[in-house]
């Protein structure tokens, strides 16, 4: 059975959780209406996406 020698020092187990944080969500202008939106997504306010309306939505 597999048991440490010896006792992880808090900064070997800091370094092994550094890519463990958050990442702060990115947003972008929408090119049709100027609402904020996440890149690569569809726009919840007018429904367009890449230049083409995908949903219609109705205001």
């Amino acid at each position: 059975m597999a048991v440490p020698k010896r006792k992880t020092s808090p900064s070997k187990r800091n370094m092994r959780r550094s890519h463990d944080a958050l990442k702060v969500s990115s947003y972008q202008e929408c090119s049709n209406c100027g609402e904020l939106k996440q890149p690569h997504n569809l726009c919840n306010a007018c429904g367009h996406y890449n230049g083409r309306e995908i949903v219609s939505v109705d205001a």
